[in-house]
């Protein structure tokens, strides 16, 4: 394949990925409550749990399915599996049986981001594509996704959402069945799946550690956002459904800007400052939302998101892609999923919910408690360990 596609085929991937993602982040703790009739408290358990279930998935069953499948295998089998679990959702409508499949579901669905990711930071340190470019187009569609299926929820009501994952995946299914760059054909050897490739080495190279507690920190303080902002904007702040799609994709229109134009404006900065930057900004947008409830500020407030989410994401990346061998990325890329993106957020999923009970505004001022600590982290290490 050309250099030009393999751009295009990582761009292709994550776009239908994220047409997914936009499902799952925004509508999925929604769908839970108004379609199937679940309680605040009773989605707070289903949604915690899923992300311990999806930790366990990228931080054990990713990795060691990476060191025996190519990229475009692994990636395959994790399609069919989450299209399967996503229709076993269909029959059921009690609680029991809903926390039962969303743990299925939770095993298969998430591992798709870190094996797109991973195949991202393969095809980056090959020189052969540029991360932030195709990274935009996952960016992209998230906001066509949000958009359409708010529309969609108008229409034919929450009922819409599982159907639109369903549609979104079999799509995805037919996407896996093109051709893909070559390096993602090669399947491990077995000195890849030795020691010296082991995900307990990663903790031995100077300023992981810290990279991924930092990780943690920034992507967990995401939690009360991704599960409770549909349920504020509509019943705390009373907006119409149709208008709650086009607030969400506020935020990614700023994360779309800032992936755009990654690669060229902070190609030259250190790990440590990305950080630093994404935790002041994402202290920031909390505050703001708690001290002032309001539709406009919570606008206002999505603009952070190109620093609380998209800068420390992209501040992982660039360690990982300048630092670690290719061996390493998949364990690195699960172990960034499992903690940063599932453990740590359900954790805060969990203590979220229970501010939310108090009042919905602190269940975003609570987030400062992982973002604060980050920022000091941060001042303390980044000479000690030159990242």
């Amino acid at each position: 394949m050309t250099i030009m596609n393999d751009q295009r085929w990582l761009s292709q991937n994550f776009f239908i990925f994220f047409f997914t993602w936009g499902v799952y982040l925004q509508y999925w703790a929604g769908w839970l409550s108004e379609a199937k009739g679940l309680s605040v408290s009773e989605v707070s358990l289903i949604m915690g749990f899923g992300l311990v279930a999806r930790a366990i998935s990228t931080m054990f069953i990713f990795p060691f399915a990476s060191k025996y499948l190519s990229d475009k295998k692994l990636t395959q089998f994790l399609v069919i599996s989450a299209l399967i679990a996503a229709i076993l959702y269909i029959p059921f409508n009690h609680f029991i049986t809903l926390f039962i499949v969303t743990m299925i579901f939770s095993l298969f669905y998430p591992s798709l981001l870190p094996a797109i990711e991973s195949s991202a930071s393969t095809l980056v340190q090959q020189g052969k594509v540029h991360y932030g470019k195709s990274r935009s187009y996952g960016s992209i569609s998230f906001v066509i996704s949000v958009f359409i299926l708010s529309i969609i929820i108008g229409y034919l009501g929450e009922d819409a959402i599982l159907w639109s994952m369903i549609a979104y995946l079999i799509i995805m299914l037919g996407l896996q069945a093109m051709p893909a760059p070559e390096v993602l054909y090669v399947k491990p050897t077995v000195e890849d799946r030795s020691q010296k490739f082991s995900m307990r080495s990663l903790w031995k190279i100077k300023g992981f550690p810290i990279i991924m507690i930092l990780a943690i920190l920034l992507q967990g303080s995401l939690a009360s956002y991704y599960n409770y902002s549909y349920i504020y904007l509509q019943q705390y702040l009373q907006v119409n459904t149709f208008y709650i799609g086009l607030i969400l994709n506020v935020a990614v229109i700023f994360e779309i800007l800032f992936f755009l134009k990654v690669d060229h404006l902070f190609v030259k900065w250190k790990t440590s400052s990305l950080f630093l930057l994404a935790a002041a900004g994402s202290t920031l947008r909390w505050i703001m939302i708690f001290l002032f409830p309001n539709v406009w500020v919570f606008v206002l407030s999505q603009s952070l998101h190109a620093l609380a989410f998209a800068m420390a994401h992209y501040a992982f990346v660039q360690y990982i892609t300048r630092n670690l061998p290719k061996q390493q990325l998949s364990n690195a890329q699960g172990l960034y999923s499992a903690l940063a993106m599932s453990l740590s957020a359900a954790v805060l999923t969990l203590f979220g919910g229970f501010l939310y009970e108090i009042t919905p505004g602190l269940a975003f001022l609570g987030m400062i408690v992982f973002t604060v600590p980050a920022i000091f982290i941060i001042l303390f290490t980044k000479k000690v360990y030159q990242y």
